[in-house]
């Protein structure tokens, strides 16, 4: 087996909306936490229990960036893929601080958007999807049929050879 590998992969919701920042090179660099959450029933007392994670992203790769400028916000969830890397920095008082991020490089990094069309952004469009559920004069098993891209309303018993 090769070496090692550094691979994380988040899905989760943006807890604010995304900080840009422009480098010295010109280059964009955006950053943004995620929270993550798993959910539980206490043994003891029965009580729904939940425990959140925060993870600091950073987004290097220039495609991926704009992305996140331009449609990502506070509550957007997201499916992000990157690398795990810890940096060491001080505070105002000299003191050495580390830092470990999801860092999405150039070529090392993914960013889907995992939110429906206009959901947590006012109205998407005014058109009711019930209305379609009205004129849809399908039964059950055709839905699902169509669904899997396949429909038996036109075969017959026969065999083709």
């Amino acid at each position: 087996m090769a070496g090692s590998v550094n691979k994380v992969i988040l899905v989760g919701n943006l807890g604010k909306d995304p900080e840009v920042r422009s480098m010295n090179s010109g280059d964009k660099v955006a950053s943004f936490s995620i929270a993550t959450s798993e959910q539980w029933r206490d043994k003891n007392s029965g009580e729904r229990r939940e425990k959140t994670e925060w993870h600091n992203v950073v987004i290097f790769d220039q495609n991926i960036v704009k992305v996140a400028e331009n449609y990502l916000k506070k509550g957007s969830k997201v499916y992000v893929e990157g690398q795990l890397q810890t940096r060491k920095w001080q505070d105002r008082d000299g003191n050495d601080r580390y830092t470990t991020e999801v860092v999405l490089q150039r070529f090392r990094g993914e960013l889907h958007m995992l939110d429906t069309r206009g959901s947590g952004g006012g109205n998407s469009g005014g058109r009711d999807d019930r209305d379609d559920d009205r004129r849809d004069n399908r039964t059950d098993e055709q839905k699902r049929q169509d669904e899997r891209g396949f429909r038996n309303d036109n075969l017959d018993d026969e065999i083709p050879f």
